[in-house]
């Protein structure tokens, strides 16, 4: 239920790496939806974690631990649940410090947090007329693009290279990741009236998401688009408040 503690089992074959050294190798993680936290954290069981890497951090021991590798001592890195006391999680979520700077599941590198099997991310081609606006100027107006319909968020208009004025944009030096799709990189509007870092693309995107690779996607909730002739409303989500600066990492 919704605010209770949750766990599963994944038969993932999972590491965590800290410069280069292997912290976590584990063929049997757990999943852990924690209250009031949206996405999934792994713990793992003990006898898969460098454990004589770990130190107590604070009463009462065995925990909570700080991760000491070669000269780096990281501050409350690990910890025990009280449902799972015999399996430890790491964290990795949106913190300023890195923990461990590698993650994989398999051979397959993965970003932010783990992917939640219960989350959907579907790219699908689509020949709908596709027409974004900024400011009234038209920066983009395509018959295939490609719709990316990700469970909780608007659908994404991703936008053929082809069909994108990019005299009209700018790169920036902002880069994102997102556990679903991989890492992104940033354009802005030069006419100004738009958020930074409006709009973006993946170079390459994990498999999973490979239909959009180098298609460009614009912020639904900052410009103005128009899908076979209707407007579309301007959707208010996570991202809404943070448009104004340089965008998280997609969660």
């Amino acid at each position: 239920m919704p605010g209770d503690f949750r766990w599963e089992p994944s038969e993932r074959w999972v590491r965590g790496l800290r410069d280069g050294v292997v912290v976590v190798d584990s063929r049997a993680p757990v999943l852990v939806w924690e209250p009031g936290r949206p996405v999934p954290g792994y713990a793992f069981p003990a006898r898969d974690v460098r454990t004589d890497l770990l130190r107590d951090a604070g009463e009462p021991p065995g925990v909570r631990y700080d991760l000491a590798v070669g000269d780096a001592l990281v501050r409350d890195a690990a910890w025990r649940y009280p449902e799972l006391p015999d399996h430890i999680a790491f964290a990795w979520f949106r913190r300023p410090d890195v923990v461990l700077d590698h993650w994989y599941e398999e051979e397959e590198e993965i970003f932010v947090h783990p992917r939640d099997p219960y989350k959907r991310v579907d790219p699908i081609p689509s020949s709908r007329h596709v027409v974004v606006e900024i400011g009234g100027q038209v920066v983009a107006d395509t018959r295939h693009a490609v719709l990316l319909f990700e469970t909780g968020l608007p659908t994404r208009y991703y936008i053929p290279p082809d069909d994108v004025r990019f005299d009209l944009l700018e790169p920036t030096d902002t880069h994102t990741r997102c556990p679903y799709k991989g890492v992104a990189s940033y354009w802005a509007f030069k006419g100004g009236g738009a958020p930074p870092d409006v709009a973006w693309a993946y170079p390459d995107p994990i498999p999973a998401a490979a239909p959009i690779k180098g298609h460009v996607a614009f912020y639904n909730e900052a410009v103005d688009i128009v899908v076979d002739g209707v407007g579309q409303e301007r959707p208010v989500t996570f991202f809404s408040a943070g448009l104004t600066s340089r965008p998280a990492d997609l969660p």
